[in-house]
C-alpha cells in the first residue's frame, strides 16, 4: 500500500465507519453527495431561477464561527507554539483528543479527500489528504481546492502530503477541537462543521501548517489576498494585501475601479490567502494556493461588490444565510430592504428584531465564476509583487495610508497593526487587538519566530515589494466613516504605485511616508478640507499611547522577538517625542 492508503487505514480502524469513499472530484460524484444531502436536510435547495445551481445550509447555532480558543498547536515545545497560540502537547493531544475519534464514524460514510493546494503542476503546490465524515465538507472541499484524482496523480505513491482527520462528532463544544501538529505537519478537527474549523485545506493547512512549512524551506504562508492592477499604459503592477477577516479582503480583491478611473483595470488573483516565494530575478512571487472562495456575504451588494455578487449567482453553497419563501437567498447589505416573510439563518420567520443573515454567514463559490479573475490566477510561477499592504479595521489612529521606509521598518508595521475585532470569530465584537500581519489566529508557530522569518525573506530578494499600511475605517466625530471605500480604495493603490515607481509626493512622519493633501486623486469624492486632515492626520498623543501597548505585546515573545523590533519601536518613541515642541 502507499503511504497515503496506509494513513487512511489506520484512521479507518479507529473511527470504524460504516463504508470508506476515496473521492475522485467528478461532477458526477459531486450530483450523488448533492442529492444525498437534499434528502436528508442538510442541503435545501434553493430558487433555480434566481439562483441556479444553488444550495444553502444551516449549522448549528454553536457552529458558526472560528472557535480559536479551541484550536492548538501541538508542537513538541511550548516556546514553539508561543504566547499567542493555545499549546498542547502533542502526547496529551493524543490522550485528550485521540479518544474522540474512537468510533466516531459508526454508522457514517467517510470520505478521502485528496487535495492540491495551488495550481496544478506548480512548484508552489502542495498536496493534502482530508479524511471526513461530512459531505458538506467534501462538497466544498470540491470548490476551494484542485480535489480528486488529479491530487493523486500529484502525489503519486510519496509521502509528501498533509494528513488532516475531520469528524463532525457530536457538534459539543465541550467535545470540540482543532489541533495542529506542526511537526509531523498533521491536523485533526472534531466536534465541528464551520469551514474554518473543517475545511482542513484552508486556513489549518493553508496557513497554520504550510506557514511551519515555510519557516522551515525559506518561502512565507500569508493570509493575503493578490490582485492584479493594470494602468492606462499597460504597465502591469501585483499586490499583496493582508487584513483581518471582514475588513474588506474581497471586496478590494474584486475592486472595480470607479468612473473617474475607468483607464485602470483591477483584476483578482486570490481574495484570502498567498504563498510567496523568491524568484531567480529577485522579487517576490506569489500564488493562490486557493480555488474558490469562502467569504463573508453579509455588506455584499451591488454597491460594495459587485463582482463577487455575479460571482456567487450561480452555483454556490451558502451557509447561514436567510431566505424568502420561494427560496431565494438574502443577508444584510444584498439590497436596501429586506423582503417580507424572511425564513432566517436557523430556519425560523424573521422577526426582524435580529439579523436575518448570521453576521458570519457565507458564500462558498468556485474561482473561475468570478468575471474579474485574472488570466494568470493559475499561472504554475505566480506573481510578482510590487507592493505589500496591511491593513486594519481603526476608527482612530492610522491615516488612511502610509509607507514604511524600508523592508525592516514596513515588518515592524505589520509586526504592529491593530483592528478591531469582528463576527468572523468567537468573542466580543469591536475590541481592538494587536493582528501582526493578520496572522494572528493562523501562524502555526512562535509569531517572535515569524517576525524573523520576515525579516529574513527581505534579505533573500533583492527587491522586495514596498510596504504600506491602509486605514479604510477612519470615522468623524458622529462615528461615520470618512473615506467611502470599496471602488475608491483604488485611488490609495495608484498612490502605491506611483511610490514603488519612485514619484509620489508624501510627507515623512515619524510611522512612515503619507501622501500630501494633493497626492491623491480625489476627483469627485466630495471630501471636505477637515475630512481630508483628519484622514492623513498622524497624531502624536494617540500614537505616543500606542507606544506602551506595542511595547507590552512585543515583550510576551521574551528571547524570541528580533532586536530590530525593539529598535524600530524606539526609534518611533524617539520621533513621537521630538515631534513634539
Amino acid at each position: 500500500m502507499t503511504p497515503a492508503e496506509t494513513w487512511v487505514d489506520e484512521v479507518a480502524r479507529t473511527t470504524k465507519p460504516s463504508k470508506v469513499v476515496w473521492c475522485d472530484g467528478s461532477e458526477a460524484e459531486n450530483e450523488r453527495l448533492v442529492e444525498g444531502m437534499l434528502q436528508d436536510g442538510t442541503l435545501i435547495r434553493l430558487n433555480e431561477q434566481a439562483a441556479p445551481g444553488c444550495t444553502l445550509h444551516r449549522s448549528h447555532p454553536s457552529d458558526v464561527a472560528r472557535t480559536e480558543h479551541l484550536t492548538f498547536i501541538a508542537s513538541r515545545r511550548a516556546e514553539d507554539a508561543g504566547p499567542t497560540n493555545n499549546w498542547m502537547a502533542p502526547q496529551e493531544a493524543r490522550e485528550r483528543v485521540g479518544p474522540l475519534f474512537d468510533g466516531v464514524m459508526k454508522g457514517r460514510t467517510m470520505y478521502v479527500v485528496p487535495y492540491v493546494m495551488g495550481p496544478l503542476g506548480s512548484p508552489f503546490s502542495k498536496v493534502g489528504i482530508e479524511v471526513t465524515d461530512s459531505p458538506y465538507v467534501v462538497a466544498n472541499m470540491r470548490i476551494m481546492t484542485r480535489m480528486g484524482q488529479a491530487a493523486l496523480d500529484q502525489l503519486g505513491g510519496g509521502d509528501e502530503f498533509v494528513p488532516g482527520l475531520h469528524s463532525t462528532g457530536d457538534l459539543s463544544p465541550d467535545r470540540r477541537f482543532i489541533v495542529h501538529f506542526p511537526e509531523e505537519r498533521l491536523i485533526w478537527s472534531v466536534g465541528s462543521g464551520y469551514g474554518g474549523n473543517a475545511l482542513l485545506g484552508k486556513k489549518c493547512f493553508a496557513l497554520r501548517i504550510a506557514s511551519t512549512m515555510a519557516r522551515d524551506q525559506g518561502w512565507m504562508a500569508e493570509h493575503m489576498l493578490i490582485l492584479e492592477l493594470t494602468l492606462p499604459s499597460g504597465e502591469v503592477h501585483y499586490v499583496g494585501a493582508a487584513f483581518p477577516s471582514a475588513c474588506g479582503k474581497t471586496n478590494l480583491a474584486m475592486l472595480q475601479a470607479p468612473a473617474e478611473l475607468a483607464g485602470v483595470k483591477v483584476r483578482t488573483i486570490g481574495d484570502d490567502i498567498a504563498w510567496l516565494r523568491p524568484g531567480p530575478d529577485g522579487r517576490l512571487w506569489a500564488v493562490n494556493p486557493e480555488a474558490g472562495f469562502f467569504g463573508v456575504v453579509p455588506g455584499t451588494g451591488p454597491d460594495t461588490n459587485p463582482m463577487a455578487l455575479q460571482t456567487i449567482a450561480r452555483n454556490t453553497i451558502f451557509t447561514n444565510v436567510a431566505v424568502t419563501p420561494d427560496g431565494v437567498p438574502w443577508w444584510e447589505g444584498k439590497d436596501k430592504s429586506p423582503p417580507s416573510d424572511l425564513i432566517d439563518w436557523q430556519g425560523k420567520p424573521w422577526d426582524r428584531t435580529g439579523k436575518a443573515a448570521h453576521p458570519n454567514s457565507r458564500f462558498t463559490a468556485p474561482a473561475r465564476q468570478c468575471p474579474t479573475m485574472s488570466s494568470r490566477w493559475e499561472d504554475p510561477q505566480g506573481v510578482p509583487l510590487s507592493a505589500i499592504v496591511f491593513g486594519g479595521r481603526r476608527a482612530r489612529v492610522a491615516p488612511l495610508v502610509f509607507e514604511s521606509r524600508d523592508w525592516e521598518h514596513g515588518v515592524f508595521v505589520g509586526a504592529t497593526m491593530g483592528s478591531e475585532t469582528t463576527a468572523a470569530a468567537t468573542g466580543q465584537v469591536g475590541v481592538v487587538r494587536r493582528d501582526p500581519m493578520a496572522m494572528l489566529p493562523f501562524c502555526g508557530y512562535n509569531m517572535g519566530d515569524y517576525f524573523a522569518h520576515w525579516l529574513r525573506m527581505g534579505k533573500a530578494v533583492s527587491k522586495p515589494p514596498a510596504i504600506f499600511h491602509v486605514n479604510w475605517f477612519r470615522t468623524d466625530r458622529a462615528d461615520r466613516f470618512i473615506w467611502p471605500g470599496f471602488g475608491q480604495n483604488l485611488r490609495v493603490l495608484l498612490w502605491m504605485i506611483e511610490r514603488v515607481k519612485g514619484q509620489g509626493k508624501a510627507t515623512e512622519t515619524p510611522v512612515g511616508f503619507v501622501p500630501t493633501r494633493d497626492a491623491l486623486n480625489l476627483e469627485g469624492l466630495g471630501l471636505s478640507s477637515a475630512e481630508l486632515d483628519t484622514l492623513l492626520a498622524v497624531d502624536r498623543d494617540e500614537w505616543a499611547a500606542e507606544v506602551p501597548e506595542i511595547r507590552a505585546f512585543f515583550e510576551r515573545f521574551g528571547a524570541h522577538c528580533p532586536q530590530q523590533l525593539h529598535e524600530s519601536l524606539d526609534t518611533l518613541s524617539q520621533q513621537l517625542t521630538a515631534t513634539r515642541v
